[in-house]
Formats: C-alpha cells, structure tokens, sequence
C-alpha cells in the first residue's frame, strides 16, 4: 500500500519511519528540495495546490494524509474527489481556522476561553471592550508556534494593532488563569474504532512546546477523552487527532486542536506500546489499532534551535534522541528528546540530566 502525505517536514518523516515496518511505502508532496522527509519517499517538488502534481499524486498513492493543517483546503478537497483522504477536508477546514474550531467545541457543549470574531477596526474595539484586557489577538489562519498572535494590554493601541493586523481575518480571546495545559492524542479508523493515549502536561515558553509528560492515569482523562471522542464523531474522523486544554481545577477548556500526529505525542515513540505515528498508519489504512498503553514513564524535551553534542546526550541510560536533519535556526524544532523512566522520580531525574547536557 502506498501513502501520500502533503508535507515534508519532520513529521512526514516519523510517519514514514513508523509506517515502512508495516509494508507500507510513501510519496511525499513539499515544495522545498531539502525537506527531511524527502528520502523517506519517492518526493514530488511542487507547491502544495500544484493540481499537476496533486493529479500525479493522487494516481501513485490508495490514501493521503497529511503533516501539519496548513495544507490549502483546495488542494485537499481536489484530492479527496479522487481518492480518500484522511483527516477528511472538514476536518482540515475546522483546524486551520481558529474561529471555526472554537465555534465547534462550542457547539458540542466543549468548554474554551471568551472569544470574539475580530474582522475590522470596531470589532475589535468591541471585542476588547467585551473581553477585556490583558487579553490575546490571534490571526485565524496560518498561525503555529506562537505566531500570528499578539497581547492586548491596557496601554495597547488598538488602532495600531488593527494597521499591523493588515486586514487580516483574527479572534480575541481571553487570557486563562489555567493551573496547567495538558492535551489528548486520540486515534479513529476507518471502520469506527478508537483509541486514547494518555494525557500529556505540556510546558511552552515563547508560544513553542519545551516538555511533555505522560500522565497515566490522570484525573482529567475521562474528560479528555469525553471531549476528544465528540469530535471524532462530529468531523467523521479518521487518524491521530490531537486536542491541546487548558486545565482550571476540574475543568478544561479546549485550546485548538490539531488534525495529524501532534508534538506532545512524541514520547510515543519509545514510551507507548503503540506510537501515535504508528497508529496513524495503522487508522488511515484501516488495520486494528495499537496499544496505547504507556512503556514506564515517558516524557519528551524539544530541541529549539541548536544540537546538542550526541555523545553527551546518549550517555544518559533510558535517553532516546531524535534528530530531524534540519539546520540550526532560532526557534526552529530540531529535534527531541525520549526520556523513559521506571518511575516517576526516575523520569524527573533523567530530565533533569537531559537539561544539563543542553
């Protein structure tokens, strides 16, 4: 069975390590020559709405995925009017505008932060005026990583906010006092079943994930998994779906989500019986899923903008790197770390040698 994934990155490239010991092979369509997924696959060089190379795609591969929801929605639903593609469109289409995923949570009885729909200058007067301040900006589309996202202090000026802004479709939202962020990574075939992995707590400095931790057991993963589940159901789901939460006492309140293998899944690799990227393969090619259950426990640290020396990182038993041959560059992810402890204070303590060595 062949793959299609739109997308090159360092994603694609851990799908496809995941998904070649299960006969499967792979095509990948990104625009950029040095991708580091590209010798992973055979790799169509062309932008991602190049319908020449989408129809070529869409003739090599039985199914297509995709890495990260930046993908055009054209491009997508062009594909899937020849050949399944999973997530499904509306699944694309929900992700990639926050305004539409809000209103979904919304809609489904899911519980997030005040928002406002912010499309000129006197919406977003109104909407500061309805929200208050401090509260956050954020662009609708093509945001990642903390960007496309500014703060709105009491001395803000709006109207200089609104110029920066360029006439771009944005949401305001209000700032959570959360005790703590945690997401789900759940996992839908095509045929209905589901899977959940276990909650993560999530570290961010900069608007850019640093740690996650496994939390097996953890008492927010019935609600999680309550609220993951709806949105399966609701988007006619198929693959790794991954919800980011912001936690306040027995409450969460949903974040955005993200319609492909998720960064605080990544422990998965070595800390899960059955990685996210592995059940991603398994749930778009219609095979039973794997265990989600976790190998001792794990946590992942993100490398963000340098390498470290590999000798002094692979030094530290129970450590697992992972490098995505991509150059060093301020805030770029370049990489991440494994750690799987025996138990809980074993992990805490090989984080903290990992730190040392970065």
């Amino acid at each position: 069975m062949k793959i299609g994934i739109i997308g090159g990155g360092q994603l694609a490239r851990m799908l496809a390590l995941a998904g070649y010991p299960l006969g499967l092979e792979f095509v990948i369509l990104e625009p950029a020559e040095d991708a580091c997924s590209a010798h992973l696959g055979e790799h169509f060089c062309a932008p991602y709405d190049d319908r020449q190379a989408l129809e070529a795609l869409a003739q090599k591969v039985d199914v297509v995925t995709y890495e990260f929801e930046n993908v055009p929605a054209s491009s997508v639903e062009f594909l899937q009017q020849q050949i399944p593609v999973y997530p499904p469109p509306k699944a694309l289409a929900c992700a990639r505008d926050r305004l539409n995923e809000k209103t979904l949570f919304r809609e489904l009885g899911i519980e997030t932060a005040e928002f406002a729909e912010v499309d000129s200058y006197e919406s977003l007067c109104q909407a500061v005026e309805r929200i208050g301040r401090p509260s956050l900006l954020k662009t609708r589309t093509l945001g990642y990583d903390g960007k496309g996202q500014q703060m709105i202090w009491e001395e803000t000026d709006l109207e200089a906010v609104w110029c920066n802004l360029n006439g771009v479709p944005a949401i305001l939202e209000a700032l959570v006092p959360f005790d703590r962020e945690v997401s789900i990574i759940a996992a839908k075939r095509v045929s209905g079943e589901m899977v959940f992995y276990p909650v993560a707590k999530n570290i961010h400095e900069e608007g850019i994930l640093r740690v996650s931790v496994s939390l097996a057991d953890d008492p927010v993963q019935t609600l999680a998994e309550a609220y993951a589940r709806k949105v399966l159901d609701a988007l006619d789901y198929v693959g790794v779906l991954a919800i980011e939460f912001f936690q306040l006492g027995d409450r969460l309140l949903a974040n955005e989500m993200a319609p492909r293998v998720h960064n605080s899944g990544h422990w998965s690799i070595e800390g899960s019986v059955c990685s996210q990227f592995e059940n991603h393969m398994r749930a778009i090619s219609d095979q039973p899923l794997g265990s989600t259950e976790n190998i001792g426990y794990p946590a992942m640290i993100n490398l963000i903008g340098t390498i470290p020396e590999r000798s002094s990182v692979l030094a530290i038993p129970g450590v697992h790197l992972h490098l995505y041959g991509k150059s060093p560059r301020p805030g770029r992810k370049v990489g991440h770390i494994t750690v799987c402890g025996k138990t809980e204070a074993d992990r805490t303590g090989l984080q903290g040698k990992v730190t040392n060595v970065l």
